[in-house]
């Protein structure tokens, strides 16, 4: 296995060793982007719903861990007005670090298709200064491939991490907004 490792190392052309760089920096910024995020949307979301169960059960306001709060006790009249902005400014937050997943998700397959296509053409140059036959043709290319399956696998990562950051974060919106709808339901 290592000497397979370092036998693809040997061959590989530098700009394809690059790309499987880049996209294995690409793949730790992703994985610690979705855990962070996903871990901190969890605790806010179990926040915002013990808040909006103590509303339902009669509280006449948010508890103090509730995103809402700030903006309640900041104003000194709660209106609908103040309680869109507090939801704009969660889900400004509760957004973090999608953008970034997008983007590695688009770009990903890209890179990748990028470093085989110049192995594949580092291979075809190898064909013409040498005799070439089909083994030399399938290993070149079988090697530039790598970089393809790297960056399709990256781009899966990246999209299925920002396919489920993007639902948490809207299940917390909800919790916010029907926190925003109960107090105006009191107030009125």
């Amino acid at each position: 296995m290592f000497n397979n490792i370092v036998d693809f190392y040997l061959k590989s052309h530098p700009v394809t060793l690059g790309v499987l760089v880049l996209l294995s920096i690409y793949f730790i910024i992703l994985n610690w982007t979705f855990f962070y995020r996903y871990f901190s949307l969890n605790s806010w979301s179990a926040r915002e719903s013990a808040s909006l169960e103590n509303l339902l059960l009669g509280s006449t306001t948010v508890s103090d861990n509730s995103f809402l709060n700030n903006f309640i006790r900041s104003s000194h009249i709660i209106s609908k007005e103040v309680l869109e902005l507090a939801k704009l400014a969660a889900t400004k937050e509760a957004t973090k670090g999608l953008s970034v997943l997008s983007v590695f998700a688009s770009t990903s397959p890209f890179i990748g298709l990028f470093g085989t296509v110049v192995s594949i053409l580092d291979t075809f140059a190898h064909i013409g200064q040498a005799s070439g036959s089909m083994s030399v043709i399938s290993a070149g290319v079988s090697d530039a491939l790598v970089a393809t399956a790297s960056g399709i696998f990256v781009a899966i990562f990246a999209y299925t991490y920002h396919q489920i950051l993007k639902r948490k974060s809207y299940e917390l919106i909800s919790y916010i907004q029907m926190q925003s709808d109960a107090i105006l339901a009191r107030k009125a």
